[in-house]
């Protein structure tokens, strides 16, 4: 037993270094770190912070750039300490420091686990923050409940990652729920983790709205896109806009105010609507809606763009963001992903933002 024990052990330190030697390829540690130093010099230059935006991309990129370096510095360090403890360790038969080398290797693989997984994002704007829009479906109270626990569901999932989270925007239903809303993720690949929701999510419950208690089927769209910044050419014509102030409407609190502060943008060539009443500043809503707009624009561009290359490709599964992707059905306990057959039966929990298992399987298909 302690010979089979010995074995694994040195078959992880072998894995986890070849493993890493992988990583270092594939993600260009060299370049990585090279540019790494050029960019933590140009964040030491004090000219930087004379220009606000330049300095928070180059934050951003300094953040991105450290996740990828350090992590495969600190887990290179881990297997070169493992191994020669492990060396150490084993002669004498120091049982304690072998299993504390176990655990650092454990470590270690969780790091690469997650390094790993970025592999998953080849879209150029995974890493970028995202907007989530969210609409409720034919149906009324009903579908207006559900697309308000969806909202829910996805800010606690924004939560749990550790994205900040940001409601822009939100149109209260008649009785219950919202009829839409927009919520902003701001974090590392906020939009390469969300970007697979996109689709149709179909609820089934006995409605709590039905004095006969019958079983209601509801539909809500969810619609995810990048937030693009600068470095990427959108042109906007100022005459094809119309901008609207209205007064800002919500449960209360920050988002109340006795001002037309909130903004709605109509881009008329694309019927394209953003509107943002996250703040009390009419011009920094105006701000936040022209971003999501540029941001909707470049996502249709894309999908135009996609579905161009799909028409070409006969055979392939259609990946337009108005079909069902998911199933929520609560009296029988189960959510099922019609895209990937992964099923779960614990409803509550992935109704309090555990999408992972979701997500995670999206991206490893492909879809």
């Amino acid at each position: 037993m302690e010979a089979e024990r010995l074995n694994q052990i040195e078959n992880s330190i072998a894995d986890l270094a070849a493993r890493g030697d992988e990583l270092r390829r594939y993600l260009d540690y060299p370049g990585k770190k090279d540019r790494l130093e050029e960019v933590s010099r140009l964040t030491e230059d004090p000219e930087l912070w004379n220009d606000p935006k330049r300095a928070q991309e180059i934050g951003k990129e300094k953040k991105l750039l450290e996740s990828v370096v350090l992590g495969l510095d600190e887990i290179g360090q881990i297997v070169v300490d493992s191994r020669d403890l492990f060396d150490m360790a084993k002669p004498d038969g120091d049982w304690d420091t072998i299993e504390a080398v176990a655990a650092d290797l454990a470590n270690a693989e969780a790091k690469i686990a997650e390094l790993e997984f970025r592999r998953m994002f080849s879209n150029p704007m995974d890493p970028n923050a995202c907007f989530v829009d969210i609409q409720s479906g034919a149906g009324g109270t009903e579908a207006q409940d559900w697309a308000g626990m969806l909202m829910r569901m996805f800010m606690r999932y924004g939560e749990r990652k550790g994205f900040t989270v940001e409601l822009m925007e939100e149109s209260e239903g008649e009785v219950a729920g919202i009829s839409s809303c927009t919520i902003k993720f701001s974090g590392e690949y906020a939009y390469g983790f969300l970007r697979t929701e996109t689709g149709v999510h179909r609820l089934v419950r006995v409605s709590p709205f039905d004095s006969n208690a019958r079983r209601h089927t509801s539909f809500s769209s969810v619609f995810v896109y990048p937030e693009v910044d600068d470095s990427i050419e959108i042109e906007i014509n100022p005459a094809d806009l119309r901008i609207d102030t209205y007064r800002a409407s919500g449960a209360g609190g920050q988002h109340i105010n006795k001002t037309d502060s909130a903004v709605r943008i109509t881009h008329n060539p694309s019927g394209i609507v953003v509107q943002c009443q996250n703040d009390r500043s009419q011009h920094r809503n105006k701000d936040e809606a022209m971003q999501m707009l540029r941001a909707k624009l470049y996502e249709a561009e894309l999908r135009r763009r996609m579905e161009a290359q799909q028409s070409l490709e006969a055979g392939k599964s259609d990946i337009g963001w108005g079909h069902q992707i998911r199933s929520y059905v609560f009296d029988q306990s189960r959510v099922k992903d019609l895209r990937t057959n992964i099923e779960v039966g614990n409803v509550k929990g992935v109704m309090d933002g555990d999408l992972d298992i979701f997500i995670q399987a999206s991206l490893k298909q492909g879809v």
